[in-house]
């Protein structure tokens, strides 16, 4: 798998999930931005899933 194909991937989770999240909406909304920013980091599955693949993505190279 190459750098693009992670982008790629990584792009289509974020705006199949992440763009129109009621969660992250109503913790911004209701406590800050870095309060949704770090729910979304630390508990939710689709921003675990967005970690792994910056993980692979430092681990491929150019």
């Amino acid at each position: 798998m190459n750098r693009s194909e992670v982008m790629k991937e990584i792009n289509g989770l974020l705006k199949e999930y992440c763009e129109e999240c009621f969660l992250k909406k109503h913790f911004r909304k209701e406590y800050s931005k870095t309060h949704a920013h770090h729910f979304c980091i630390k508990q939710c599955t689709v921003g675990e899933s967005l970690r792994k693949k910056g993980d692979l993505l430092l681990t491929i190279k150019g």
